[in-house]
C-alpha cells in the first residue's frame, strides 16, 4: 500500500516539474524571463498606467532609450517598461534572417516599472515579443544605411509583417526610430555613403524614413536625429557623438530620450525634472529643447537661437592638451588628430558658444612635461605634464608633421582676444622653441623654449577675428630650435578677451 502511494506522490511531482517546464518554455522563454506585468497592472493602448516599449534595434536603440528614458517617465509620475532587442550593427535584413529562423541570438534587455535592468542572453525576436503586451515596438535600420530607402524597402515589411503575427497585443503601434547623422569629423567607413557630409546624410535620413512609414503604415517616426541636429546648432555644436557615430554621455543620450519621452507620451518634454547629474540646467535647456523642436518640426533643423553663444564671456577659457579627461575649470582636447572638435566653455564651466577645431593634425601625445609649474595659469600637474607635439625636421612615428593648427570659432568680429601658450617637455638638453602664429583681421608671433620650461608662458594679445569670427593658430618649430627632429609643444591654452 505504501509502495503504490509513493509511486502516486512520484508520478503526481513528475507531471507538476513537466507543468513548470512548459510554463516556464511555452513563450520561447530558455532564459526564466520574469512574468509580465499582471493584467489588472496592463492598460497599454486601453488607458492603464504601464507603457511598454520594445526596441528591435542595436546600438543606436541603446543610446536612444536604455540611459535615460525610465527617469523622464519617473520624473513626470508615468509608469514605463523598455526592452531593446540588441545586437551591435543589427540591420533590418539581419532582424529578417533571424526572424526567419528564430535564432536565440539576441541580447534581451529590459528595464522594468522599478528601474531595476535585467540583461537576458541567446533571446530571439518571439522570446521578447512573449514576454510582455507591448504597446509600442519599433524599428530602425542601421545607421549607415538608415539614409537609404531602399534597404528599407527590401527588408521592413517582411520584419514588420513577422512582429505582427507574433505580437500578443492586438493595439500595439508600430513606430520607427529615426537615426542620426554622423559626426561632421567621422571616420565611419558607411559616411561614405552620404559623401562624408553631414548635412547629407541628415537630409537622406529624415527622406527615408518619412517614405518606409508609408510601408508598414507606422504610427508615428521619433524624430531624434532630428533633435540631434536641433543641438547641433547650440552653442555645443557638433560634438554630441563620442565616436563619430554613437551618442555622447550623457548629453547626446539624453537628447535621445527626450525625444523618446515626447514622442511616446505625448507630452512637450521642456520643464521634466530629470536630467543626469553631469549636465547642467543650461545643457539639459538645450537637451529638452532641441527634442521639442523636433517634434514641432520633425522634417528639418529649428536653429537653437536662444542657445547660442556671441563669444562675449566672462573669465577665462583653459584648454588642456591631452588623452585623458581634463581637470575642472579646464576644457580637454583628448584627440590629436584633425577634426578634433570641442565646444569651449569658461572657468565656471559655462558654454561660451566658441569652439576649437583641430584642422592640421599633431604626431601624438607627450607625457614628459614639467610638473611644479609655477604661472599664472595655475595648472595642474595633470595639464602641465601632458602635450600634443609636432615634429617639423625629421621623421617621427613614421611621419613628418612640420605644422599643426587650430581654429577657434564662435568669436565676436567686434571684440579683441588674448591666446596665451605654455609648452614644456622636461629633461631636455637642446633648444626645442616652439612657436605660435596667431592669425585673425591681425597677426602675432610669440615663441617659448619649451625644454625643461616651468615658468615660462607667452601671448598673442589683441587678435581680432576674421569677419567670420575666426582665429587661426599654426604651431611649428621656431627658428631656435636646435633639435634634430625639430619637436614642438603645445600643452595648454588660455582664452581671454582683450582690450
Amino acid at each position: 500500500m505504501n509502495f503504490k502511494k509513493n509511486i502516486l506522490r512520484l508520478c503526481t511531482g513528475m507531471v507538476a516539474l513537466m507543468l513548470l517546464f512548459v510554463a516556464c518554455t511555452k513563450n520561447g522563454n530558455p532564459n526564466n524571463l520574469p512574468e509580465s506585468v499582471p493584467e489588472a497592472e496592463y492598460t497599454g493602448q486601453t488607458g492603464t498606467d504601464v507603457i511598454k516599449v520594445l526596441a528591435v534595434g542595436n546600438s543606436f536603440s541603446e543610446d536612444a532609450i536604455e540611459a535615460h528614458l525610465y527617469n523622464l517617465a519617473k520624473a513626470d509620475g508615468k509608469k514605463i517598461i523598455i526592452g531593446n532587442l540588441y545586437i551591435g550593427g543589427a540591420s533590418l535584413e539581419l532582424h529578417v534572417k533571424n526572424a526567419n529562423s528564430n535564432a536565440s541570438i539576441y541580447e534581451y534587455r529590459k528595464v522594468d516599472t522599478a528601474g531595476v535592468r535585467r540583461n537576458y542572453t541567446k533571446a530571439s525576436i518571439v522570446t521578447a515579443l512573449a514576454d510582455e503586451k507591448w504597446d509600442y515596438i519599433s524599428f530602425q535600420q542601421v545607421s549607415q544605411n538608415s539614409g537609404q530607402y531602399n534597404t528599407f524597402e527590401a527588408s521592413l515589411p517582411t520584419l514588420y509583417n513577422y512582429v505582427k503575427a507574433h505580437s500578443n497585443n492586438a493595439n500595439t503601434k508600430y513606430i520607427l526610430h529615426q537615426t542620426w547623422a554622423y559626426a561632421q569629423n567621422s571616420t565611419h567607413d558607411g559616411f561614405a555613403n552620404y559623401n562624408k557630409s553631414q548635412a547629407t546624410m541628415y537630409s537622406a535620413i529624415v527622406d527615408a524614413y518619412s517614405r518606409a512609414k508609408t510601408l508598414i503604415g507606422a504610427s508615428m517616426i521619433v524624430p531624434a536625429g532630428t533633435a540631434i541636429q536641433n543641438a547641433r546648432t547650440s552653442v555645443v555644436g557638433d560634438n554630441f557623438c563620442r565616436d563619430g557615430y554613437h551618442l555622447t554621455i550623457p548629453m547626446g543620450r539624453y537628447v535621445a530620450a527626450c525625444t523618446w519621452y515626447e514622442s511616446i507620451f505625448g507630452k512637450n518634454v521642456v520643464g521634466n525634472a530629470y536630467k543626469p547629474i553631469e549636465l547642467s540646467d543650461f545643457e539639459k535647456s538645450i537637451c529638452q529643447n532641441a527634442a521639442h523642436l523636433a517634434h514641432q518640426k520633425p522634417d528639418g533643423v529649428t536653429e537653437m537661437v536662444a542657445f547660442q553663444g556671441d563669444g562675449n564671456f566672462t573669465g577665462s577659457i583653459f584648454v588642456n592638451f591631452g588623452l585623458a579627461a581634463a581637470p575642472t575649470g579646464w576644457n580637454g582636447v583628448t584627440s590629436f588628430n584633425a577634426g578634433t572638435s570641442v565646444a569651449l566653455k569658461n572657468n565656471t564651466n559655462n558654454y561660451t558658444g566658441i569652439g576649437l577645431t583641430i584642422t592640421e593634425r599633431f604626431n601624438a601625445e607627450n607625457t614628459a612635461g614639467e610638473t611644479g609649474t609655477t604661472t599664472d595659469f595655475n595648472m595642474s600637474n595633470a595639464v602641465s605634464s601632458t602635450s600634443f607635439f609636432g615634429n617639423s625636421k625629421g621623421a617621427f612615428n613614421g611621419i613628418i608633421v612640420a605644422q599643426s593648427k587650430v581654429k577657434i570659432t564662435g568669436l565676436n568680429k567686434d571684440l579683441k582676444y588674448n591666446f596665451c601658450y605654455f609648452g614644456s617637455r622636461s629633461a631636455s638638453s637642446d633648444n626645442r622653441e616652439t612657436k605660435f602664429t596667431t592669425t585673425g583681421a591681425n597677426e602675432s608671433v610669440v615663441r617659448v623654449n619649451t625644454s625643461n620650461n616651468k615658468t615660462q608662458v607667452v601671448c598673442a594679445e589683441n587678435i581680432t577675428p576674421t569677419a567670420a569670427g575666426e582665429v587661426v593658430i599654426t604651431v611649428t618649430s621656431g627658428e631656435n630650435n636646435n633639435n634634430s627632429s625639430g619637436f614642438y609643444y603645445l600643452n595648454a591654452m588660455r582664452i581671454t578677451k582683450g582690450q
